[in-house]
């Protein structure tokens, strides 16, 4: 990978560390990112993710592959999303 790439994210946006992730919870107007699979999602616009919660089990900010997995709707729901960068 290209030292540019790296430090963006390549072709799909910047590179997020952790906390970077856990401070983009959805509350006081801040956005609302998920990690899933190293790559990190906006649910800021999203109906389904109200003040950064999605139905009281899941929160914005937080790396759910593991529990993405289990869903009934599994990764599908991410097509749907924009995919904003990848997680260190």
């Amino acid at each position: 990978m290209h030292e540019h790439q790296e430090a963006t994210g390549g072709a799909g946006g910047r590179v997020f560390t952790r906390a970077e992730l856990a401070a983009a919870d959805g509350k006081d107007g801040r956005a609302a990112l998920i990690a899933f699979g190293g790559e990190v999602y906006d649910v800021s616009g999203s109906r389904l993710w109200p003040a950064g919660r999605h139905f009281r089990r899941h929160h914005a900010g937080e790396e759910l592959t593991a529990e993405m997995m289990k869903a009934p709707h599994g990764d599908l729901v991410l097509r749907r999303l924009p995919r904003v960068g990848v997680l260190e």
